[in-house]
């Protein structure tokens, strides 16, 4: 049995990390034709189908990854597919949802500078530098509550993580430590062997569904973030989005091959 769950575990990385490399690849191709679509004159009439084909590329891995999230939920929250650099800033198995909201607000402020002259004329830009009032306090009421559920999920984290010493956690432990002692590490004991698989699938069941509500909270607040803007904002929107995911994986694998090498 144990050498199936290896093999199956095994099997469910290299799945994953490849549908992963062909996700990046195809958002590199959306990238593009995101960047295209910006940068020269098309009907409008196009933008809400660019628009619905990138977010349904990203509902897409978050489909897949779910499925992996209830086979192996340690190996999404390792994440071994991903560099050192990508790790650091993930948030519960992926990106924090209010970083939507940072990455919206820095790209409006350096596209505003860059028309400053033309908005001060009247003109509209029609990108993030154009954002109504009303766009404005509607994206600040779905941050809020963004917010809020970020905070929810951290504390479930938290006391999951707090759990890793509960009784249970400290008595088993404690008997495995001391059978090992009189018996040696090898013994074969298939009681106890059960008892600590049984006990450690409660703790990764109770993680796999705080991971699926934190990617929920990604996906919907991804989605929200493009429903209060104009078609035209979106594209925008989603350029800044794929280029920084694209860029800091890019960089970090520069600086882990730097590593190896060294």
């Amino acid at each position: 049995m144990a050498l199936m769950s290896e093999n199956g575990t095994a099997l469910e990385r290299e799945n994953f990390e490849e549908f992963y490399i062909r996700w990046n690849e195809k958002q590199n191709l959306h990238l593009h034709d995101l960047i295209t679509t910006a940068t020269k004159p098309s009907p409008s009439s196009s933008l809400p189908g660019l628009v619905d084909s990138v977010i349904s590329h990203y509902e897409e891995y978050y489909r897949v990854k779910s499925k992996c999230i209830k086979t192996d939920v340690l190996l999404i929250l390792s994440a071994p597919w991903k560099t050192a650099l990508e790790d650091a800033f993930n948030w519960v198995g992926g990106w924090r949802p209010s970083t939507a909201f940072h990455l919206l607000y820095s790209k409006s402020g350096l596209q505003l500078e860059s028309k400053l002259s033309e908005l001060m004329k009247g003109v509209d830009t029609g990108d993030l530098g154009d954002l109504s009032s009303a766009q404005l306090s509607r994206m600040d009421k779905l941050h809020r509550i963004t917010i809020r559920e970020e905070r929810e999920i951290s504390e479930k984290v938290a006391k999951r993580q707090e759990r890793v010493a509960d009784q249970e956690m400290v008595e088993l432990s404690h008997h495995v430590s001391e059978l090992a002692r009189t018996q040696g590490r090898q013994s074969d004991n298939s009681e106890m062997a059960r008892a600590v698989g049984s006990t450690l699938t409660h703790k990764e069941e109770d993680l796999q569904m705080v991971v699926q509500r934190a990617d929920n909270l990604r996906l919907k607040t991804l989605k929200g973030v493009v429903d209060i803007l104009s078609p035209i904002q979106a594209v925008h929107f989603l350029i800044a989005a794929a280029e920084l995911h694209l860029r800091i994986h890019d960089w970090g694998k520069v600086k882990d091959e730097r590593k190896t090498s060294t």
